[in-house]
């Protein structure tokens, strides 16, 4: 797992008009953090958000599929791949964003 320091510019940007994202790297991975609850991660220069049973339909609808931290081992984690077509519309990742966050900070 690795990550560019030019993707995560990248996203950083792409989230920009959300207001406070910040990065942890991680693992050679990193994570996305807002309201100091992790939303996502970014691995291999693809970013996934934090997913529950509330919202996962809506990524296996999308096509996506769960994080696999090892190719060799069949488990997966809470994060999903976030579509291409939603990553590169602000406005629309912004949307898949807060609800993700509004979920976090409600469950816990």
């Amino acid at each position: 797992m690795s990550v560019s320091n030019e993707f995560l510019e990248y996203v950083l940007d792409q989230f920009s008009s959300w207001g406070d994202v910040s990065v942890r790297k991680m693992f050679g991975g990193a994570g996305l953090y807002r309201q100091g609850k992790m939303f996502g991660l970014v691995a291999n220069d693809v970013v996934y958000l934090k997913v529950d049973a509330t919202n996962r339909a809506k990524y296996e609808a999308a096509g996506s599929a769960p994080f696999k931290p090892w190719e060799d081992k069949p488990m997966t984690m809470s994060f999903w791949e976030l579509p291409a077509d939603v990553f590169e519309q602000p406005e629309e990742l912004i949307a898949w964003a807060e609800e993700l966050l509004a979920i976090q900070l409600k469950g816990k």
